[in-house]
């Protein structure tokens, strides 16, 4: 029993998930950081208010807390978009660089014999129909 489970957490996929929590929650303490400690002051002085979570509006005697609402959106916001600035879009990039793009293929079938044809052909080589 103790084998199985050895061979589950040695397993590649399981180590790498595990190294990927650990990075994303470092990497999301630093934006969380970054966002509270620069972006949200540069908000409070174009805005005025270093915080929504004061924001509400009332309906009859009912009262619609909205601001913190407004926080968690422009903090996810803020994070989603670091991390397709920061680690999305330069993986692409990168992966784009090392993997080119794939050559076009230099045959094409023939509609009515399946036959492979080459791509510039304009008449079958086995069963003689236009193409």
């Amino acid at each position: 029993m103790l084998s199985g489970f050895k061979t589950f957490i040695l397993r590649g996929n399981v180590v790498d998930l595990a190294v990927g929590v650990v990075i994303g929650a470092a990497f999301g303490a630093v934006v969380a950081a970054f966002t509270r400690d620069l972006l949200m002051p540069l908000i409070a002085a174009l805005v005025g208010k270093p915080d929504f979570s004061a924001i509400s509006f009332t309906v009859g005697a009912t009262v619609f807390p909205i601001g913190d609402f407004i926080n968690a959106v422009v903090a996810f916001l803020l994070v989603a978009g670091a991390v397709y600035f920061f680690v999305i879009a330069p993986l692409n990039h990168m992966m784009a660089r090392f993997n080119p793009p794939a050559a076009p293929p230099a045959t094409k079938a023939c509609p009515q014999c399946l036959s492979q044809i080459p791509v510039a052909a304009a008449r079958c080589a086995y069963c003689t129909q236009a193409v």
